[in-house]
């Protein structure tokens, strides 16, 4: 018999940890070097070293803790229905109520208090807490969950970080005034806890918003689902899981990525039916209602997709989401993490670069009549002046001017190991086909906010009309634009790492918005490359609309770009079946794919020769913003809008 390695019998004991913490038998332990986290039935764990020591050993049992915690003493639907409104309140909302499930472990057991200091400890090491002298640095999150901590359970905050929270310190205790206290005495009730935190927030000159206004906004969704909804929202509590603070959300976005299907296949039976039906009938149609054999028409349909507002949308440079120093230290992390796939993805990279400058290879026409004089047989007119001069012309190659454009999925779900390699490989990608005169725009696509913003907010006082369309407020960031550098916009790609930029994901108006940009490029060849772990899902907007009313205006957008578009359409989808939306497209199961996948899925478009060419915006009488035939004019909007507001 195989005697357990050390290592192995660690695993084993932390695993049986966390369920007998989570009080959950069925939980799945994953130990990898991504960030620690909870997913569904999912507990990921940072990997242990082989060579385990004391202090690598209380770091890993901390997270795990953490995370059984999270899952032992937190109700995500209570948690969700106190969130406050703007983004820095929920930030340190978020951190308040993992500062109180830790506390509760910590005060009941001094083993779970020993490693979860050992935890924080590491983490702010890692973050640089150490070396922080100015306040701006420091998140105010992270200095109210340890001066909370330090409340509740009377522990000091890790060595590491405990200069960082002084120069908060006082700052805090003169706005609140001893009210920390308050919240030992409500931290095993998490609603009356989530109450005296927004209390504090508020305190803080934090937009929270009133306790009134949630309740209101959570009535309305209880009304507003549909029981399918609501029993995978039950699931989803059951679960563990938490959308608000960006963890992947993988079962319940898989449940209602299977409603969403189950709901467009039924409105397709639906829709054959009545065309079956209208066949035979010689009855006029209702007046304005467009026929529908006229679908690919440029008229509006008023039936179809449209934003509630777009006056909180926004296109932003990822620049000024970040200030410089943070964006060079998460571009530091960015390369860190992925510091072992270099090679790999290096070797991939220049085979590319080798068969498209193959297709670069310049070829001559010699002993032309005219053109260009050919200087290497000037020597035969000096030994004979008789002899006439040689000419020559350079032929013409078959490869096109060409720009690709890579949208890249900024959702939660995203968050971790994807999110990471997906911004390696657009990285290394880019400065490949930069080598190669190729042109790369990098574009990301995610929400301001969870749950609506201030979008909902306005719908709310506007009474809340039936049928409002999309209830949130679109961020899209634009990492490196099409005639930068790659050496300028290196740095921005460290921001897919921060967090709270990854949300929720409406792809359809991404690819829109992607596609429009596209079309103004003056180059002959155009390529949009989507990678996306997921189908669009964004709660606000399919609470109080129908089921699949993102992904039905998802695959609108697809059919139109790729039956009426010049642009070359292309989608790599990580764990998630894209091949259901997109005509050309793959699957991946590991993100550790997806940089060569990359490299396969460029070079095959680039290797077909005399693909036919979709006719032109300009040539159908389809000048407008593209998708105008089926969304309600809706995508024109959105791009003069946001564009006039780029920050």
């Amino acid at each position: 018999m195989t005697q357990e390695s050390p290592l192995e019998a660690f695993k084993r004991a932390t695993s049986a940890t966390v369920r007998a913490i989570a009080e959950k038998s069925d939980l799945s332990i994953g130990f990898s070097a991504e960030p620690p986290g909870v997913s569904g039935a999912r507990v990921r764990v940072p990997l242990p070293p082989r060579d385990l020591n004391a202090k690598d050993v209380a770091t890993v049992r901390g997270a795990a803790d953490a995370a059984a915690l999270r899952l032992r003493h937190h109700d995500p639907v209570v948690h969700a229905n106190r969130m406050p409104l703007a983004e820095q309140a929920r930030q340190a909302y978020e951190a308040l109520e993992q500062a109180r499930v830790e506390a509760i472990g910590a005060t009941q057991m001094a083993g779970v208090a020993a490693n979860l200091g050992a935890s924080l400890e590491e983490k702010y090491r890692r973050q640089g807490f150490d070396r922080i002298t100015d306040r701006a640095q420091v998140p105010l999150a992270d200095a109210l969950r340890l001066l909370a901590r330090e409340a509740m359970t009377g522990s000091a905050p890790p060595p590491s970080a405990a200069p960082a929270v002084d120069l908060w310190r006082d700052w805090v205790e003169e706005k609140l005034v001893g009210k920390l206290g308050d919240l030992t005495r409500v931290m095993q009730n998490q609603d009356a806890y989530a109450r005296t935190v927004r209390r504090l927030l508020s305190d803080l000159d934090m937009e929270v918003g009133t306790d009134a206004e949630s309740e209101e906004r959570d009535d309305n969704q209880d009304q507003a689902d549909s029981p399918e909804q609501q029993d995978s929202r039950e699931q989803q509590s059951d679960a563990g899981e938490q959308p608000s603070d960006g963890r992947q959300q993988t079962s319940s976005t898989e449940q209602r990525q299977q409603q969403q299907q189950e709901a467009a296949e039924g409105e397709g039976e639906e829709r054959d039916g009545e065309a079956a039906e209208g066949e035979g009938s010689e009855e006029p149609g209702e007046p304005g209602t467009p026929r529908r054999s006229d679908r690919y028409r440029n008229e509006p349909d008023s039936s179809g997709y449209k934003p509630f507002t777009t006056a909180f949308d926004e296109v932003v440079d990822a620049a000024d989401l970040c200030d410089p120093d943070e964006l060079a230290r998460l571009r530091l992390l960015l390369d860190q993490q992925l510091q072992h796939l270099h090679g790999v993805i290096a070797k991939l990279a220049n085979r590319l670069q080798r068969r498209l400058m193959a297709k670069q290879t310049r070829s001559w026409e010699f002993d032309l009549e005219e053109g260009m004089l050919d200087a290497a047989r000037l020597a035969r007119v000096v030994i004979n002046p008789m002899t006439p001069l040689s000419f020559k012309r350079e032929n013409e190659t078959d490869f096109r001017d060409t720009v690709v454009t890579l949208l890249l999925d900024n959702s939660g779900s995203m968050r971790g190991r994807p999110i990471t390699i997906a911004a390696m490989s657009a990285d290394i990608l880019s400065r490949t086909l930069e080598r190669c005169g190729v042109k790369v725009e990098i574009l990301g696509f995610t929400t301001r906010a969870w749950k609506g913003g201030q979008s909902r907010e306005r719908w709310i006082q506007a009474g809340k009309p039936l049928n409002p369309g999309r209830l949130n407020d679109l961020r899209h960031i634009v990492y490196k634009s099409a005639d930068a550098p790659m050496r300028r916009a290196r740095k921005n790609l460290g921001l897919m790492l921060r967090e709270g930029v990854l949300k929720e994901n409406i792809d359809g108006e991404a690819l829109l918005w992607a596609h429009q940009r596209l079309i103004g490029r003056p180059e002959q060849r155009r390529i949009l490359m989507v990678i996306s772990d997921g189908a669009p899902v964004d709660d606000s907007t399919l609470s109080v609309n129908s089921g699949n009313y993102l992904e039905r205006h998802l695959r609108q957008v697809i059919e139109y770009i790729e039956t009426r578009s010049p642009v070359e359409l292309v989608a790599i989808g990580i764990g998630h079946d894209v091949t259901r939306y997109y005509r050309r497209a793959v699957t991946i199961i590991d993100a550790e794919q997806l940089g060569g996948t990359m490299m396969e899925k460029l070079a095959e478009l680039f290797d077909e020769d005399d693909r036919p060419r979709a006719p032109s915006l300009a040539g159908n009488g389809r000048t407008g913003a593209p998708g105008s035939g089926f969304s309600g004019g809706f995508s024109s909007g959105f791009s003069a809008s946001t564009a006039a507001r780029r920050i």
